[in-house]
């Protein structure tokens, strides 16, 4: 309550002008920072979380639950980054052997992987260690018929980009989209580049568009 009151301008007239009335104190006390598109009480109380939580996971890890041992050892090694300097590409070149390899930076895909390469073995992967879904969605939730069991779901997955519009639209929805392709050029020829292959640029891009393309059908 102390909070809302010390966000309003009781020297407004809520007749003339309620949002002033209301929110008038805190307009005076804030500045959107120049990182956020907005900001709210929400993301005060999340700032000040993340503070607490750094607290927390910065401190010895003798005598903690399992759980709490593993988001100290996620954390350090998200902060270690001198190791993931020297590691670089390597855990990304790693998790793309799991999945198949990628084809535009394989040598004869083809030939030499896609025999034994199966969809549903793949895509199970992504979900279960990447917890990422690909062209299905499937997980498990509260059954809408009896809410005293929970039954699997299948739906459909989230696009690549945020949603259908940035796929068909023009404006500024269609120089994301370029610069969509573009990033998927430039991760492909690093990852190339990483795995000491030639360098092809229009195999590359045609490889590119083919899946903007796959992805445009998804969406549509």
């Amino acid at each position: 309550a102390a909070r809302i009151i010390q966000n309003m301008d009781t020297t407004a007239d809520p007749c003339k002008d309620f949002y002033q009335y209301a929110c008038g104190g805190w307009l005076n006390r804030h500045v959107i920072p120049e990182t956020s598109s907005r900001y709210s009480i929400f993301d005060i109380l999340r700032d000040e979380l993340e503070i607490i939580l750094k607290g927390v996971l910065e401190t010895s890890d003798q005598g903690d639950r399992e759980a709490l041992q593993k988001a100290k050892i996620l954390y350090k090694s998200c902060m270690n980054e001198s190791l993931i300097e020297r590691r670089g590409s390597l855990p990304l070149l790693e998790a793309l052997t799991m999945v198949g390899d990628w084809p535009v930076a394989s040598a004869d895909w083809n030939k030499t992987k896609e025999p034994n390469w199966s969809m549903e073995e793949k895509l199970s992967i992504m979900n279960s260690r990447f917890n990422k879904r690909v062209l299905i969605d499937m997980f498990v939730w509260n059954d809408d018929r009896d809410s005293s069991r929970h039954i699997i779901y299948i739906d459909q997955p989230s696009l690549g980009m945020p949603s259908r519009d940035y796929y068909f639209n023009g404006g500024n929805y269609q120089r994301v989209r370029e610069a969509y392709l573009q990033f998927m050029i430039t991760v492909a020829k690093m990852i190339r580049e990483d795995k000491n292959m030639s360098k092809d640029d229009s195999f590359v891009q045609e490889e590119m568009a083919k899946v903007m393309e796959l992805e445009t059908e998804i969406a549509n």
